[in-house]
């Protein structure tokens, strides 16, 4: 028997189980709704959910994407961000094993998660969630100075220093795209999470972040524009799509460097 696949499998539908409370805590908390009361409900008809209704996945197949009770249509996000928390969650694994650098890997992919739902549902990214996962990963860092006996200033102090770093960098950006663009450039949700991005992941690579998340977003923001005649686009999710490529790529300044050497 190959217990990997086992695991493997074991960790995504783990991952999709938090990606189903993720969509609760992305959809409710901008709201400033409980996250536990009321149940799980047709935001329509406010039917509550029955235990097989509320099956990650699964239950939005058996239900045809539609409320039981009104036939109201169920966003197709929900099912999408249970499978990417569930692929997130095996990658996590994929590339550190269980090790502390899994733990932080998970509470990054989540909380990125999260506000990605958030931010696409409402253009709003919760201080909240950029708090609790903050203070998650410097008691990680912390757990891990002690634990490893290594120096409390370059794994505790440094990350939080490259976060102000991020912030006050992405804050730049935006009073100078704001002075070009005469409006709003940037949200200030954004900036705070890349305090968020450079705790996790370090200034220098949180600026190569930034470059990543805008390559990814002109051609969409352009789409957008064409067929929507809007220019207003969540930028979170792309940001958040770029910490993870970078995290999982464990891509550092060489590797960026490397690769426009070789092209």
């Amino acid at each position: 028997m190959n217990y990997t696949i086992i695991i493997y499998v074991f960790i995504f539908i783990v991952g999709t189980i938090f990606g189903s409370f993720y969509n609760v805590v992305g959809y409710r908390r901008p709201k400033n709704e409980s996250i536990v009361f009321p149940a799980s409900h047709c935001p329509n008809c406010n039917h509550k959910l029955k235990y097989y209704e509320n099956i990650p996945i699964l239950s939005y197949l058996f239900l045809k994407g539609k409320c039981k009770n009104c036939k109201s249509k169920i966003s197709i996000l929900y099912p999408l961000f249970e499978i990417i928390t569930g692929i997130s969650f095996v990658l996590c694994y994929l590339v550190f094993g269980f090790s502390i650098e899994f733990i932080s890997a998970i509470v990054i992919s989540s909380t990125l998660i999260i506000i990605s739902i958030s931010d696409i549902r409402y253009y709003i990214i919760p201080d909240e969630v950029l708090i609790v996962g903050s203070l998650l990963l410097i008691i990680i860092n912390v757990a891990n100075a002690v634990i490893n006996k290594l120096s409390f200033t370059s794994i505790v102090l440094l990350p939080i220093l490259n976060g102000f770093g991020a912030f006050s960098i992405l804050y730049l950006i935006k009073i100078l795209g704001d002075f070009l663009f005469k409006k709003e450039s940037l949200g200030g949700g954004d900036i705070k999470l890349l305090f968020f991005i450079g705790l996790a992941i370090g200034l220098d690579m949180s600026i190569i972040t930034i470059f990543i998340a805008s390559f990814i977003a002109l051609p969409l923001s352009i789409i957008t524009l064409v067929k929507k005649d809007s220019n207003v686009l969540p930028f979170g999710p792309y940001l958040a799509l770029a910490t993870m490529i970078v995290i999982f790529l464990k891509m550092d300044l060489n590797m960026v460097y490397n690769f426009f050497l070789m092209h």
